[in-house]
């Protein structure tokens, strides 16, 4: 791989999902692999950013509405219906990165499962000229296999990181990563690293 022409993406790797005071973690909603996923993806957004790569964060964002309430697909409401005003609102605290792989040198706003869809990040890549994603983030089922999948049908070669993506069932992100096969390059953390410099 080409460290120019690389992008480390990452998906909803954001505090509002993942630490203890953003929306998830006040709702009890979690899992250790998830927890796990910023200080293992880290080692690698380093490495290829100082052999010239770029990393883009894809965040997921509820639009505020008429009184700040935010702007909730019906799905999402009934499967989280701890989800209130202020959550995921952008600039807001729960809405950012988490500080492990902050700043990004692109973050993408995003309302729906996949980085491309109604975003930004297409341009980006095209400005960039990124032909390379590097995909991790939540849910490997959700977010992470969405984005992959969009990719592809645009014809940009992907890498998926088997430890850089998790989902809260071990066996639906098993079974995620095997049905992703035919369509993108599956290679852990540590493997990706090593393309850019870092052997460890």
């Amino acid at each position: 791989m080409n460290a120019t022409s690389t992008a480390l993406l990452t998906i909803d790797l954001q505090n509002d999902f993942l630490h203890p005071e953003g929306a998830y973690g006040r709702a009890g909603q979690g899992a250790d692999s998830i927890l796990a996923l910023p200080d293992r993806i880290a080692p690698l957004k380093q490495a290829l950013t100082q052999a010239g790569g770029t990393y883009i964060s894809a965040q997921f964002t509820l639009v505020p509405g008429r009184g700040g309430e935010p702007l909730i697909a019906a799905h999402l409401k009934k499967l989280r219906p701890f989800l209130t005003k202020g959550d995921f609102a952008p600039n807001s605290f729960g809405h950012s990165l988490v500080d492990q792989l902050a700043p990004a040198d692109f973050t993408v706003e995003k309302v729906a499962y996949s980085a491309f869809y109604q975003t930004r990040l297409e341009y980006i890549l095209r400005v960039m000229k990124i032909d390379t994603l590097i995909i991790g983030g939540i849910v490997t089922n959700g977010g992470v296999a969405s984005t992959v999948r969009d990719a592809h049908l645009r014809d940009i070669h992907t890498v998926l990181l088997s430890d850089g993506c998790a989902a809260f069932n071990d066996d639906v992100h098993n079974a995620t990563l095997k049905s992703l096969g035919s369509v993108t390059d599956i290679m852990t953390c540590a493997d990706a690293a090593t393309k850019f410099g870092d052997s460890r």
